[in-house]
């Protein structure tokens, strides 16, 4: 098993906190950070880590399950179902690695962590103008 993910709750986003749990756990799949047969922390502890609720986390993750992403196992916990990785952009695909030749780069050429980010925004948005849905 790998390393358990770490939920950021941001209160002043206006998502709940059910949906911003989902769609970290959602991201941490689509980047491959949790894969097929991964176990999630227990709501006990997500509570103890960001001070929500253990109903709340439960929520998200009945609301995984529900997505067919996530199966609960009485007394074992809950563990991802499937992987959200697409096969171009898995681990060692030539996309990944092409980013992050281009980030070592950036990095090499001496720009920060924000000011990568700020040029990955700004080139997202350029050929993808409508957002993320866009194709």
């Amino acid at each position: 098993m790998k390393a358990v993910v770490v939920f950021r709750i941001d209160r002043r986003s206006g998502v709940a906190t059910y949906l911003q749990i989902v769609r970290q756990v959602e991201q941490a799949l689509r980047m491959g950070a949790l894969e097929e047969g991964d176990r999630l922390p227990t709501a006990a502890q997500v509570a103890a880590e960001t001070k929500v609720n253990p109903n709340t986390t439960l929520k998200a993750y009945r609301e995984l399950e529900r997505a067919g992403l996530a199966e609960v196992r009485q007394g074992a916990g809950t563990f991802i179902t499937r992987s959200l990785v697409p096969p171009q952009s898995g681990p060692g695909s030539p996309l990944r690695a092409s980013l992050a030749e281009w980030l070592n780069e950036a990095r090499a050429q001496g720009l920060s962590g924000p000011e990568v980010d700020a040029l990955f925004r700004s080139s997202f948005a350029a050929v993808y103008p409508g957002g993320a849905d866009a194709g």
